[in-house]
């Protein structure tokens, strides 16, 4: 099994879970398509959702570059890393903004690791 792809199909699956949030936070805060704001557990969700974009644009690359090199087992764990730390952002940011340092730090490392990784394995042929 290839759980570096396994790791990144979650990831995809993470970010339309975080949509679905997205979704019901306009349905429970009255926040009608296609405004971005209006209620803050509204733009709360929305700015998860939206972080998490962000993130997917340098996560997967990384990932799916880094598991040409290294083992497929030792990047998919980073992967899980990068998840976690994503579930843990969403829950604090969801909580209070303020507190959503660690859960960043869980996902921003890990694609820094990835590219890190992808750079070492590209040099070494």
């Amino acid at each position: 099994m290839n759980y570096v792809h396994l790791v990144a199909v979650i990831a995809i699956f993470q970010f339309f879970y975080f949509g679905i949030m997205v979704g019901r936070a306009r349905g429970q805060y009255g926040v009608a398509a296609p405004a971005t704001s209006g209620h803050e557990m509204f733009e709360r969700a929305y700015r998860v959702q939206m972080n998490t974009l962000e993130q997917l644009v340098c996560f997967l690359p990384a990932l799916l570059l880094a598991g040409v090199y290294w083992p497929n087992s030792v990047i998919a764990g980073v992967g899980v890393i990068y998840l976690v730390g994503r579930f843990i952002y969403a829950t604090a940011y969801m909580k209070d903004p303020a507190k959503r340092g660690p859960g960043f730090a869980l996902s921003i490392l890990p694609t820094f690791g990835l590219l890190g990784a992808t750079g070492v394995g590209v040099f070494m042929g």
